[in-house]
C-alpha cells in the first residue's frame, strides 16, 4: 500500500491508514532518511492509539513509553547504537514480545533482532512539505 501526503494535516489520515492495514502487527520498522518524518508520523500514530501525552523523540533514551487507550505503545530510536549489542542489553525482547505496539525508528541498526513478522513503513521525501509513505506487511 502507498500514501501520499502533501501536508502535515492529511497525517491523521495516513496514520489511521497505516494502522487499519497492518494485518494485526503491533511491530512496525520505520524506514527514512533524516528528516523524513518518521518521528512526526510516530507521534500521529500515537494520538490515534489514544495517547494524551506529548510524543517525543526517544534519541537519547532510546526508548519511550506511552498509554494508549487500550495499550502501551514503546517508541525506540536506534539511531544512536554502536552495535546490537547495546539492544539486547536494554533488554529488547521484553518489550518487542510484549503484545504491546512498537514503533522503532533506524531498525536497520538491528537486523538481527527483528521479529518474524512487522509492518513496515518506509518513507521517500518528494519535496520539503510531501512524502510518499509505503506500507509492507511481512
Amino acid at each position: 500500500m502507498q500514501l501520499s501526503v502533501n501536508s502535515l494535516s492529511q497525517l491523521p489520515q495516513a496514520a489511521e491508514a497505516i494502522l487499519a492495514n497492518s494485518a494485526g502487527n503491533k511491530i512496525f520498522l520505520f524506514y527514512g532518511e533524516m528528516g523524513a518524518g518518521k518521528t512526526t508520523l510516530i507521534k500521529t500514530l500515537c494520538e490515534q492509539l489514544g495517547v494524551t501525552e506529548q510524543a517525543t523523540s526517544p534519541t537519547f533514551s532510546i526508548v519511550n513509553e506511552y498509554i494508549g487507550r487500550d495499550s502501551r505503545i514503546f517508541h525506540f530510536d536506534f539511531y544512536r547504537l554502536k552495535n546490537q549489542t547495546e539492544a539486547l542489553d536494554m533488554g529488547y525482547e521484553e518489550y518487542f514480545y510484549s503484545d504491546a505496539y512498537c514503533f522503532i525508528e533506524w531498525p536497520e541498526k538491528i537486523p538481527d533482532l527483528l521479529p518474524i513478522h512487522y509492518t513496515t513503513v518506509r518513507i521517500e521525501i518528494s519535496d520539503a512539505n510531501s512524502r510518499l509513505i509505503s506500507i509492507e506487511n511481512i
